[in-house]
């Protein structure tokens, strides 16, 4: 009898793990030869859209009930203006698609030679990601480039994918094709995929889905914990967290760098605590760039809460509802994580009646 979610295990793997190849074409192809511009033909506009077609007709070919919440629309690519990004789009997916079958894959799924799409189907994949969420039944999360500066910069980024059932994260896939595979080996060989399965732990394999390795994050010993943290101040108050770090005597350095993948370091050991504090108020974390991190900590043996304690609700639609921030750490230092941090949050409460 097979586990729960074992077929959705082995689809999710398939589709990030054709993602990651796609964007990484796409950065040797592109990003090294063109001129980076923030408009709609950029590198990373195109990675976008090219995995996220990619995902979808994975998603859609394998379970076409499902829903799924993306972050992207094919409305421009439409557009007579959008020909020549469309073609570039269709050409990229289509090179993902039709690629030999890898470990695990199945043909049955719209891979291998012989299974070019068309521009109309394509485009119709991308705009399957418009669900908007809920507390009700199973639907996807995908971010096909979380990190689009740290992509951009050849640094970290990730492919983010999760199973919900009924508001709850089941499943969770995250591809981190410039993550090295030790850290304790920066130079050594790149390209990670971490997977996790409620109830049946947590992994980490290389792109190809070889040499699996259990996931467990170990216990901090004294002296060596240290902060987890974006790369951008806009995106995780920076300034908070070197208070945090003060309460907590923490003497290490912050580990700062784009995506999910601080998730992944986290599970594996690289870094105490993931902490990300709203920078504006208004801003609401997207459940996509959360999704399939959560359940990873979890399934490695850490605490995911926001700042009250409370666990981050994943069925109140497409985002996370009102900010409290994210905090992720192994369970033997969460709650005095989160003590530091209601601590920072009454000092900041008081200097502002000053």
């Amino acid at each position: 009898m097979s586990l729960p979610y074992s077929t959705e295990k082995q689809v999710a793997i398939t589709a990030v793990r054709r993602a990651c190849a796609l964007t990484s074409s796409v950065f040797n192809k592109l990003v090294k030869n063109e001129t980076l511009t923030k408009d709609d033909k950029s590198p990373v506009t195109v990675a976008d859209y090219s995995a996220q077609a990619v995902v979808n007709t994975i998603l859609s070919r394998a379970f076409p009930a499902d829903p799924i919440v993306g972050e992207e629309d094919a409305d421009e690519l439409r557009q007579a203006s959008g020909e020549t990004l469309r073609m570039r789009i269709v050409e990229l997916a289509n090179e993902a698609l039709t690629a030999d079958l890898g470990i695990g894959e199945v043909a049955e799924w719209g891979l291998g030679p012989g299974q070019e799409r068309t521009s109309a189907e394509l485009m119709d994949a991308i705009d399957h990601g418009s669900d908007q969420g809920g507390r009700v039944g199973r639907r996807w999360t995908l971010d096909p480039i979380d990190g689009t500066k740290g992509f951009l910069r050849g640094g970290q980024y990730a492919v983010c994918l999760a199973l919900m059932v009924d508001g709850e994260v089941v499943l969770g896939v995250i591809g981190c094709p410039n993550l090295p595979v030790n850290n304790a080996e920066p130079d050594g060989p790149k390209g990670c995929i971490f997977v996790a399965v409620t109830g049946q732990g947590a992994e980490q394999t290389t792109l190809s889905g070889a040499n699996p390795t259990p996931l467990t994050i170990p216990p901090v010993a004294p002296g060596t914990l240290n902060l987890l943290e974006s790369v951008e101040a806009a995106h995780s108050d920076l300034a908070f967290n070197t208070r945090v770090s003060e309460l907590l005597n923490i003497t290490r350095a912050a580990t700062q760098m784009d995506s999910q993948a601080k998730y992944c370091c986290l599970a594996r050991g690289d870094g105490g605590v993931y902490l990300r504090m709203p920078t504006r108020a208004g801003y609401k974390e997207k459940i996509w760039d959360h999704a399939p991190g959560s359940v990873l900590i979890r399934e490695c043996g850490g605490v995911v809460t926001d700042s009250r304690g409370q666990p981050l609700d994943f069925g109140l639609g497409r985002t996370l509802g009102e900010n409290y921030g994210v905090i992720a750490a192994g369970r033997d230092v969460h709650a005095q994580v989160l003590a530091a941090v209601q601590t920072a949050q009454a000092e900041e409460r008081e200097m502002a009646k000053a």
